[in-house]
């Protein structure tokens, strides 16, 4: 259904229920007309393309119960007259729209409402403290907004609060205390915002608490041991603050925990044993705290986890042979100081599907049993000094519809070539988007299969030591947007497919023994990337001599 609304509409004027939601095409404003369905009790125009303001006639709609105008394009302030009279209201949806200006302080005055979701709007100035005259109200959501100013301490009033949202702002000041009034809370996501003190002890007095998001804040001072009386809480998000201290032994409490995210923060001191407790925990973040825990805790082989992230945690040493024995999908133990030989035992974690060992002291060729892992899709080995070919890499077998390579990173390591000329047509590499090889003894020339990975997004082959020709059946991996073959000794002309390729953002093959006429391109190439080729020319470049 397409066209505008008609202002006839109110011409129906014993109308309780209009609903013209998610029919995509319908644009146009919303005809002020409509204020005069005085018995109207729902409004849905969500999910359309109208655009306009709202109508300030809408506070006449006084028997209004749900009104739902969110996902369009409307704009300009929200009326403050309009919450004056829609007592009755109970939901209201202006999410999702360019809507602008502060939210009016007279929105306390819809004592009825249960649901206010503002959302994804651009509306500025703070939080009005009249919000506390909802009562009844169960959900709030004003994420993705431009709010500034502090949490007012009156939110603690809204007793009723299941979920919080206020997420994606420029909240400052601290987390009031009279959060712990909140009884009835179960979601509450204040992340990406300026939020600064510390977490007060009061938040251990949420008794229904199932997901607690605060990362990306500059929250500090230590982790109050109260949380550990959460024992509703399924999901703790705290990642990039400035938390310091311990990790409190009373999160061992946290029987149905099943996310423990403290990534990015200054935590110190040993992994509390009593987080052994937590056989519901899948993911385990403490990547990035200056924790020193030189062994991976023999302790954490009792849990059942999915994710282990524990990148520059000062570990040391080999990897434990009890990781081979866990069911780790996702492992991450990168920036830290493992050494010795990749295990031949890690063919045995066959539910990997993400691996990163980056920037560690790894020395060995890749296992054989590598292979194995036929649903790993992501790897990252890079700043290593590992050897061998890559071939045991990029022949692993794979479990449709798993196993094939999203990305692979395996720079700056001892690997040496050359690159199989088959490596495009190996199942592993069917939809791979990024691929680095960046800074190892390669030599050879570019394999023309490569051409043929039809996702492949970025491919890093720098100081690689290749020769030959920049094969022009590049050209056919269509989505390429970076291609960096610097630092080789490539010869020939740059194939003028390739540097037109439609999705091309970055393109580098300096410092190499290219020669001809740079072809003419759309993508803005800077000089830098053609330098040290002693025979190129044309633009950006000199022009080329006429001989």
């Amino acid at each position: 259904m397409t066209g505008i609304l008609s202002s006839s509409l109110s011409k129906l004027s014993f109308l309780q229920i209009l609903d013209l939601s998610n029919l995509k095409n319908l644009k146009g404003n919303i005809p002020k007309e409509l204020g005069r369905l005085s018995h109207l009790t729902h409004l849905f125009l969500d999910s359309n393309q109208l655009t306009g303001s709202i109508p300030s006639t809408f506070r006449h709609l006084v028997k209004l119960e749900k009104l739902y105008i969110g996902n369009n394009l409307l704009f300009g302030s929200i009326p403050s007259s309009v919450f004056h009279s829609l007592t009755s209201l109970l939901e209201l949806s202006l999410s999702s729209n360019e809507l602008s200006g502060g939210i009016p302080s007279s929105i306390g005055k819809l004592v009825s409402l249960t649901k206010l979701d503002l959302h994804a709007n651009f509306l500025s100035g703070s939080i009005p403290v009249s919000i506390k005259g909802l009562k009844n109200l169960k959900y709030l959501d004003l994420s993705e907004n431009h709010l500034i100013g502090s949490i007012p301490t009156s939110i603690g009033e809204l007793s009723e609060l299941i979920v919080l949202y206020l997420n994606q702002n420029h909240l400052t000041g601290s987390i009031p205390s009279s959060i712990s009034n909140l009884i009835s809370l179960q979601f509450c996501r204040l992340s990406e915002n300026r939020l600064t003190g510390g977490l007060p002890a009061s938040i251990g007095e949420l008794p229904n608490i199932q997901r607690l998001i605060l990362e990306n804040n500059r929250l500090n001072g230590k982790l109050p041991a109260t949380i550990g009386h959460l024992t509703t809480l399924v999901h703790i998000f705290f990642s990039n603050n400035n938390f310091s201290g311990k990790i409190p032994s009373s999160f061992g409490n946290l029987q149905n925990l099943q996310t423990l995210d403290l990534s990015k923060n200054h935590l110190s001191g040993s992994i509390p044993p009593q987080l052994a407790k937590l056989q519901q925990l899948q993911t385990l973040d403490l990547s990035f705290n200056p924790i020193n825990l030189v062994r991976i805790p023999h302790w954490l082989a009792k849990l059942n986890l999915f994710r282990l992230k524990l990148a520059r945690t000062g570990i040391t040493g080999r990897l434990p042979k009890w990781l081979a024995s866990t069911s780790i999908s996702i492992l991450d133990l990168s920036s830290n100081g493992l050494t010795g030989k990749l295990p031949h035992w890690i063919g045995n974690m066959t539910n990997l599907s993400f691996l990163n060992l980056s920037n560690n002291g790894f020395h060995s060729s890749i296992p054989v049993e590598f292979k194995k892992l036929s649903i790993l899709m992501d790897l990252d080995l890079h700043s290593n000094k590992l050897t061998g070919n890559l071939g045991t890499i990029f022949s692993k077998r794979t479990k449709d519809p798993l196993g094939h390579f999203n990305s692979v990173d395996l720079s700056r390591n001892l690997f040496v070539g050359p690159i199989d000329e088959d490596i495009g047509d190996q199942a592993s590499m069917e939809s791979i988007e990024v691929l680095v090889l960046s800074y190892n003894s390669l030599g050879g020339s570019i394999p023309r299969s490569l051409g043929k990975l039809s996702e492949l997004k970025k491919l890093e082959l720098r100081g690689n030591g290749l020769s030959g020709t920049i094969p022009p059946e590049l050209g056919e991996a269509k989505k390429l947007m970076s291609l960096v073959l610097s630092d080789n000794s490539l010869n020939g002309s740059i194939p003028a497919k390739v540097l037109n390729l439609e999705e091309l953002r970055e393109f580098d093959v300096a410092v190499n023994r290219l020669t001809g006429r740079i072809p003419p391109h759309r993508a803005k190439i800077p000089v830098s990337a053609f330098r040290d080729n002693p025979g190129l020319c044309g633009a950006p470049l000199l022009p080329c001599k006429h001989t």
